[in-house]
């Protein structure tokens, strides 16, 4: 299975994988926000830099989930 059809899957079927892809989007949005200001103050920053590295964590999470769905279709085939 490809890793878009697991992810379609995890939407689905997985609360916790909605939850995470929803504040992804959300800490995507506030940085697109962000980034149409023309000069970023030290506190623009800061909060880019938190952004960013939320957005990092949520990811390692989701692909968490989509290797522990890959490890459990395997299992279901062997």
């Amino acid at each position: 299975m490809q890793e878009e059809e697991i992810k379609k899957q995890l939407m689905s079927s997985s609360l916790e994988f909605r939850r995470l892809v929803d504040e992804h989007h959300q800490y995507e949005g506030k940085l697109q926000e962000l980034q149409t200001h023309h000069y970023l103050s030290e506190q623009d920053l800061i909060e880019e830099a938190v952004l960013k590295k939320k957005k990092l964590h949520l990811k390692d999470e989701m692909n968490t989930l989509i290797q522990n769905f890959r490890n459990e279709l395997s299992h279901q085939h062997s």
